[in-house]
């Protein structure tokens, strides 16, 4: 065993983290979570896990399941093509495995939303599997303690950031290792501010010693964001409101939105053309509703809402007539359930 395996074990066994999923870490459990834990924080990842496994407890659970309710217990989340993969993966665990993940890394691999580092995690924490994993913990952990000038965020970079977490992994406990190396970039090893003076790896780390802990891992530079504003219609008729079902792949795949298009300058005077060309919709002006605005990964938007009445409407079979009552059924996502708020106001 490695020096870095053998105090970073010894740090966890006094140290690491109590979460719902390493109380009973079975295959599914451990599945569920890597994949929520994906680009989200583990304090907010808690409260939909314990939701997720009382509403869907089991594979054969889920693979039943609408993709509706799936999306309704992952709103809020974000990145619903996770949710989206994982209620595949189900069908498919459930129908060709028995309803059990596959042992069969290959198998395992080739189920939808599931990649290199979320096999790497089932194998060795539900699986007891001798496989390293890597996350942007584990990146930067790495990056740091070998100091790493590599881009880590390029295919080298990758690849030897892949073979140090190999290379020091002990056998017969990858998946305390794992998750030991997890735990430490969440708590100690952090983003911005590393908390060196209580690494339990302090006395190896290269990047300590060169003073270049606050340079690694190095990435890419990030291109600005672009910035859209969009308009929305808020139309109802006897008190139902109408929705509009986005196409099932791609952002927000399969959640439900109220009516809305691009602009640019002017959304109170371009709302019926754009509306128009959008969804075909015909509509007369409308009154302000509210403002709405949020940060995806890749753009930013501004949503200006507009009580509508309508003209026309085409027979659409993604358009429903929804009762206001009723919007919390439908999975949203977080812009357009704002504006489905500013309605109780």
């Amino acid at each position: 065993m490695s020096t870095l395996s053998r105090l970073l074990l010894k740090w966890y066994r006094q140290h690491g983290r109590t979460l719902p999923w390493r109380d009973h870490p079975d295959p599914y459990a451990v599945w569920v979570s890597e994949i929520m834990l994906q680009q989200t924080r583990v304090e907010t990842v808690i409260p939909y896990f314990e939701k997720w496994m009382k509403l869907f407890p089991d594979v054969k659970a889920l693979a039943q399941a609408s993709e509706r309710d799936v999306l309704n217990a992952w709103e809020g989340l974000g990145y619903y093509s996770r949710a989206r993969n994982l209620h595949k993966a189900a069908q498919i665990v459930a129908s060709k495995f028995s309803g059990q993940l596959p042992r069969d890394l290959t198998d395992l691999r080739a189920l939808p939303g599931i990649g290199r580092y979320t096999v790497g995690a089932i194998a060795s924490m539900a699986f007891g599997m001798d496989e390293p994993t890597l996350d942007g913990n584990l990146r930067r952990v790495f990056a740091r303690l070998f100091d790493v000038s590599e881009f880590a965020d390029s295919p080298a970079g990758e690849k030897m950031l892949w073979d140090l977490a190999a290379q020091n992994l002990p056998k017969g406990q990858a998946g305390d290792y794992n998750q030991a190396l997890m735990d430490l970039g969440a708590t100690i090893c952090t983003p911005k501010s590393p908390r060196c003076l209580l690494c339990p790896l302090m006395e190896i780390c290269e990047s300590r010693k060169n003073g270049t802990q606050e340079q690694r891992p190095v990435l890419k530079p990030k291109k600005s964001a672009p910035y859209y504003v969009h308009a929305a219609a808020v139309i109802m008729e006897r008190g139902r409101v109408l929705l509009s079902q986005r196409p099932s792949e791609g952002l927000l795949g399969g959640m439900w939105e109220f009516p809305n298009a691009r602009v640019n300058a002017d959304p109170a005077k371009e709302l019926t053309q754009a509306l128009n060309a959008a969804c075909r919709l015909k509509l007369k002006k409308g009154d302000p509703l509210g403002i709405v605005q949020h940060a995806y990964t890749h753009f930013k938007v501004t949503v200006h809402a507009f009580r509508c009445d309508v003209v026309s409407i085409p027979k659409e079979k993604n358009l429903k007539w929804v009762k206001i009552t009723e919007l919390g059924d439908y999975p949203m996502g977080k812009v357009d359930r704002q504006i489905a708020d500013l309605l109780s106001k």
